[in-house]
């Protein structure tokens, strides 16, 4: 759907907020309308980090909401945990959470929708198939989805008042010799975790529109190699990218996350970030504590055979 507007005169800050607010739609459908260069201002095309410029006029062309997620019987599906109002299951890496786009498919939330089409009307958000969470592309892991609308505002408020655990397996660059914590802010800024470590960088980013959140990292050194440190790592907060961030701000990114690394995190043989959720704790919508763990995949497991020891 294509949409002409001219910002109001009292518009500020980055021009894909503003965008949004002027027309009254979610800001993941502008931001995926920037991504694809169907947004123009006075005919130029625009990026969605551009300061707005109050009474310009702007066309923007958004696709229509997705839906549901259609179910892929043939999928493969691996569930750890499961309950009357909620199941985990096991996400494998290079294979997307929940679509993004009308028809999109090969997402884990499409082989849930085939094993528990109930889980499709369990989130607010029809495109994310009763997706609790979501971790990124490469990543693999523990997936939270509920079952019905009612669990999943239950375990969303959870999430949010940060009652979940969340562990997860990291293979950071260099040696670290004790666990540690991390807690400088991140903002999100062209699809990335930047972070703010101080009250001048903090001022910088908001100058910019870009809001530093709170983030928090806890880590424990699960093994040691000669050049490489095995991390167990427990995320308090829920920042986007905030475990890949935090350990390349350390110095020590994540082992084959090129996007924070760079050359610093190249590994021979590792086709992919080396980022493992683990495990996840919560408490059921119908009572309990619930622990489900994904095993290291073979991919990850196979590389650390190959590494010198310490």
């Amino acid at each position: 759907m294509k949409h002409s507007l001219r910002l109001p005169l009292t518009a500020q800050g980055r021009l894909d907020r503003a965008v949004a607010d002027a027309l009254g739609l979610g800001r993941a459908a502008v931001k995926r309308a920037f991504a694809l260069g169907d947004v123009r201002v006075r005919g130029r095309r625009a990026r969605a980090s551009d300061p707005a410029e109050p009474g310009a006029p702007v066309e923007i062309e958004v696709e229509g909401p997705a839906g549901p997620p259609g179910p892929e019987p043939d999928a493969p599906l691996t569930v750890l945990a499961e309950g009357a109002r909620f199941v985990v299951v096991d996400k494998p890496a290079g294979v997307a959470t929940h679509p993004l786009a009308p028809g999109e498919g090969g997402t884990l939330a499409n082989a849930v929708a085939a094993r528990y089409p109930e889980c499709a009307k369990a989130s607010p958000d029809p495109r994310e198939g009763g997706a609790v969470q979501r971790l990124d592309l490469e990543t693999s892991g523990c997936v939270l989805f509920a079952r019905e609308p009612g669990a999943w505002a239950r375990l969303h408020d959870a999430f949010r008042s940060r009652a979940v655990e969340k562990v997860y397996l990291a293979l950071a660059a260099g040696r670290l010799e004790a666990d540690g914590v991390c807690s400088v802010p991140l903002a999100q800024r062209g699809g990335r975790a930047v972070p703010a470590p101080d009250p001048m960088a903090e001022e910088r980013l908001g100058s910019k529109g870009f809001a530093p959140r709170a983030a928090e990292t806890r880590w424990e050194v699960e093994r040691r190699f000669r050049a490489w440190t095995l991390l167990r790592v427990r995320i308090v907060t829920g920042v986007m990218h905030q475990i890949r961030a935090h350990l390349a701000f350390l110095g020590h990114p994540v082992a084959g996350d090129a996007a924070y690394g760079g050359a610093a995190a190249a590994l021979p043989g590792l086709e992919r970030h080396f980022l493992h959720a683990a495990r996840l704790g919560f408490e059921s919508p119908d009572g309990g504590r619930v622990v489900a763990e994904s095993p290291l995949p073979e991919a990850l497991a196979s590389v650390l055979e190959r590494l010198e020891p310490a």
